[in-house]
């Protein structure tokens, strides 16, 4: 054999016997990654089994017959599953993931805050704009120093009260021109639906159409929501979970009464809609304003609304709308960070979102019993803790630092 041939026969030797090592240490990695990959998948079942586990622990009891929980990120849909029925009665169907919900106050951050923050985005109102700009039955009422702001951020001094039969809206505006501020305007946090009766009310003088109109327009029909509307029609209207309100069942009609007085379009209650929907516009929150390469709020008029506007020892902290620390923030749970916020609904609908965590939590329910409210807020909780042990990414860096923009 020539001197070539040898080298080329210890060569071809060590060759393959790189190549065996090289193919031993590859089927090892698959192997373990497979058995990692299954204990993942196990331990990450488990987990989602312990959501089951509280949902049905909440249908047993009576405090709810059924629910949808939808949890997801900046991306996508994590996780989503229905539970139970669609109301308590004895022949109410499965519930559902499209099922639609009346959403409540959630109405409040889905499209009335939005809405507000759209107009000073285009130059059409300001943050500090005097309520009585827009309303002149505040002028010469002693509310000077009312603000757009102050009832964005239930700061305002203004306390609930019944609505006129005949002239719902116009005694809602009326009522409050006249109604004495309770302490100092701005420094005080009480939460009034009728706050945001107003703002309804400022959107449809500002823009000259209906706020149901204006949310649609702007963001509903924009970020795809096709299940998400005020007073849904007959279609959507068989699809929805009904509400009780003493012992009146409402399929399709706001359960709120005074938002159905003024036609079940109101700034404070009226929206509908389904957990995918609503997932759609909490990716657009938590990209800032933008979902799938479409713009829906500048950048600034989202930070605007999700930082802090209102703080009181930090029991009490309230952006534009949005609640993050408070007697109604049951959803934060324990696992979401100081940058998260979110909303209730009192027929038992709630989305909390945390930037930090990349994490967002939809929790809508056919709620049975409203006088067990602490069992209630404890289920949201629990609920928000358990995604954000199983679903929230690693802590991001938020930019906080000077982040509150200036009221436009």
């Amino acid at each position: 054999m020539s001197t070539e041939g040898i080298a080329l026969f210890f060569f071809t030797g060590r060759a393959k016997a790189l190549v065996t090592k090289i193919v031993v240490i590859m089927m090892a990695l698959f192997l373990l990654a497979t058995t990692v990959g299954a204990a993942m998948s196990t331990t990450e079942a488990e987990q989602a089994g312990r959501i089951d586990r509280l949902m049905d622990s909440a249908i047993s009891r009576g405090l709810i017959a059924g629910g949808v929980v939808l949890v997801g990120n900046r991306q996508e849909v994590l996780f989503e599953r229905a539970y139970g029925r669609a109301s308590g009665e004895p022949d109410a169907r499965p519930m559902s993931l499209d099922t639609i919900f009346d959403l409540a106050s959630l109405t409040k951050v889905v499209a009335t805050a939005p809405a507000v923050l759209k107009l000073a985005e285009e130059g059409r109102l300001s943050l500090v704009d005097p309520v009585r700009k827009w309303l002149p039955e505040f002028v010469g009422k002693g509310k000077d120093d009312l603000l757009i702001m102050h009832l964005l951020t239930h700061t305002s001094g203004l306390d609930d009260f019944s609505l006129a039969a005949a002239h719902p809206l116009q005694s809602a505006v009326e009522g409050a021109a006249t109604e004495k501020i309770r302490g100092e305007i701005g420094s005080r946090f009480r939460y009034a639906d009728i706050n945001f009766i107003l703002l309804g009310e400022i959107v449809r003088r500002v823009t000259g159409s209906g706020l149901d109109q204006f949310a649609q327009a702007s963001f509903f029909t924009p970020l795809g929501m096709s299940d998400t509307e005020f007073n849904p029609d007959r279609e959507r209207a068989a699809r929805c979970s009904p509400t009780v309100e003493e012992h009146v069942l409402h399929v399709g009609q706001v359960q709120d009464s005074q938002a159905r007085q003024m036609g079940g379009v109101a700034g404070h209650a009226g929206v509908f809609s389904t957990a995918r929907d609503l997932a759609r516009f909490c990716r657009m929150m938590l990209n800032e304003g933008e979902l799938e390469g479409k713009r829906i709020l500048s950048q600034r008029a989202v930070r605007q609304m999700t930082v802090p506007y209102f703080s009181r020892g930090g029991a009490v902290v309230r952006g534009l709308g949005w609640d993050m620390a408070s007697p109604f923030s049951s959803p934060r749970g324990n696992g979401f960070s100081e940058f998260s916020f979110g909303h209730t609904g009192y027929s038992g609908a709630s989305l909390w979102l945390d930037p930090a965590e990349d994490t967002f939590v939809v929790f809508l329910t056919a709620r049975l019993e409203y006088r067990r409210t602490k069992e209630f807020s404890q289920l949201r909780s629990e609920l928000s803790t358990l995604a954000a042990e199983l679903f929230a990414s690693p802590r991001m860096s938020v930019d906080v630092a000077g982040a509150r923009p200036a009221p436009e």
